[in-house]
């Protein structure tokens, strides 16, 4: 299991990302990322099968956090879907692997 960290890209950057991008916004001594964790691992595991150019960052997000307040994250751990530097689904604070591969499923990818 990876840490979030406070390396993130800025936002112009993820805007001009093509491709699938997954931003997991948290922090690593938060309950509900910890709990989730398996759940969104899973399911990105799965995800990558079909889709390995997949881009995953895992930010850790806070007050004064830019990339986490230019996507208005307020509760942890949000997971955003971006295609083309478009967000197109999240998912926050899921509770099955179902629940993220359910927002993955959003992104139209064949």
């Amino acid at each position: 299991m990876s840490a979030y960290t406070e390396q993130a890209p800025a936002r112009a950057e993820v805007d001009a990302f093509s491709g699938v991008t997954v931003l997991q916004f948290g922090t690593n001594w938060c309950g509900f990322c910890n709990a989730a964790e398996p759940h969104i691992a899973q399911a990105l595991q799965e995800f990558r099968v079909t889709h390995p150019e997949l881009r995953h960052f895992k930010v850790e997000d806070g007050p004064g956090r830019p990339l986490g307040r230019s996507f208005k994250v307020k509760l942890w751990p949000t997971v955003i879907f971006i295609k083309d530097g478009a967000e197109r689904a999240r998912v926050v604070r899921p509770d099955s692997a179902e629940a993220v591969t359910d927002a993955a499923r959003q992104l139209d990818l064949p």
